[in-house]
């Protein structure tokens, strides 16, 4: 029996995935694995029996990654899977940002009581909270993944001329993107040509602070900047500054922090960029695939802290070993038999369908989890 422990509320359509080799519960201790949204879990042991955390959705702060790779435990998460719905909310900024709604509602709320009055002082004040159109105007694109190149299709239907920066940019992706989008090798290029920037990109050393004093500088004067990936990604004291000087006209976040909330230019969203009901059961279908897969035949996918490895059923005896990339050689050698191997960084994965030593393996140093699947 494999034990699959919820951190959170996953919709039933995953969870509905495990057959009877699995139980599903919110109160196991020593878990095979665990299905996780946004709960933290930086301060939580590992059980030993743990071996794959998959995270429903995209982002993993809130995972100890590099800790869960040195313990030998895979992590997952589900690219692609709430790209929609974050894609349509990013939509839906664009227009807030520009046409001052969210003020101008708020506004609308203080004429209850006017009786008649209302639509002559609507008429009267309605002109403060007038704001441009997006047809015509540049968005840029950080990031091409799976959201931001939604975004930039959603965008490009809607009369937008799109600018996109990702160094890291699949042939696939290029080769759909449209013609008439522009990609820079420049990320300054971004800041200096937009008149809209969206960033999508993970939060990381690199990536922290991407749009901040030195970058804002670069810009438009009345940059409308969208940020639906991550908090950090935008320094909040040079967007409150931008905001004030008005290089800055909006700051639409998902993302809220108590430095923005209030400010005068920011609409700040609850985190609602993933929270539909279509985005929550595609991320949860996807992470109990993930799961399944790799405890049934030690297949890794969509994993952010391992090497991919695509793997057919097992038929017979397969051993899986999670090593430091050095140890690549000895594992193979003391397998001694053909075996399909990869790496990423510092850690590599090594599989073969045979009856090998297990304990001989473990004890090669360098060599973290070995799990024989029969």
């Amino acid at each position: 029996m494999y034990n699959i422990l919820t951190l959170n509320k996953i919709a039933a359509c995953g969870t509905d995935k495990f057959d009877a080799k699995y139980a599903v519960a919110d109160n196991f201790e020593n878990p095979t694995a665990v299905m996780v949204r946004s709960a933290s879990m930086h301060e939580m042991a590992f059980a030993d029996e743990t071996i794959a955390i998959a995270r429903a959705g995209a982002g993993t702060n809130n995972i100890p990654v590099d800790k869960c790779a040195e313990q030998g435990i895979v992590v997952f998460n589900t690219p692609g899977a709430n790209a929609n719905a974050v894609k349509e909310l990013v939509i839906c900024g664009l227009f807030l940002a520009s046409r001052k709604v969210n003020a101008a509602c708020d506004w609308a709320k203080g004429l209850k009581g006017k009786g008649d009055e209302v639509g002559k002082l609507v008429e009267k004040g309605k002109s403060q909270f007038a704001g441009p159109e997006i047809l015509g105007k540049t968005l840029g694109v950080i990031g091409m993944g799976a959201i931001g190149f939604k975004v930039a299709q959603a965008a490009e239907a809607l009369g937008m001329k799109i600018v996109g920066y990702d160094p890291y940019i699949s042939e696939g992706v290029k080769a759909a993107l449209s013609a008439d989008t522009v990609l820079v090798d420049d990320i300054n290029e971004i800041f200096k040509q937009s008149d809209y920037i969206t960033i999508h990109v993970p939060l990381n050393d690199a990536t922290k602070d991407t749009v901040n004093k030195d970058t804002l500088a670069l810009c438009k004067d009345g940059v409308r900047i969208l940020n639906f990936a991550r908090g950090g990604l935008v320094n909040s004291d040079a967007i409150i500054e931008a905001l004030g000087t008005g290089k800055a006209a909006a700051y639409v976040v998902d993302f809220p922090s108590d430095e923005v909330i209030g400010v005068d230019g920011v609409i700040a969203i609850p985190h609602l960029g993933a929270s539909t009901p279509e985005s929550e059961d595609n991320c949860a279908m996807m992470a109990a695939d993930e799961l399944i897969g790799y405890i049934e035949k030690g297949e890794i996918i969509n994993s952010v802290n391992m090497p991919r490895m695509a793997l057919d059923a097992v038929n017979g005896t397969r051993i899986c070993v999670i090593h430091k990339a050095e140890a690549a050689d000895a594992v193979k050698a003391a397998i001694g038999a053909d075996v399909k191997n990869a790496a990423r960084g510092a850690f590599g994965y090594t599989v073969a369908d045979v009856d090998a030593d297990a304990e001989k393996i473990a004890a090669i140093d360098g060599v973290i989890r070995v799990r024989v699947i029969k």
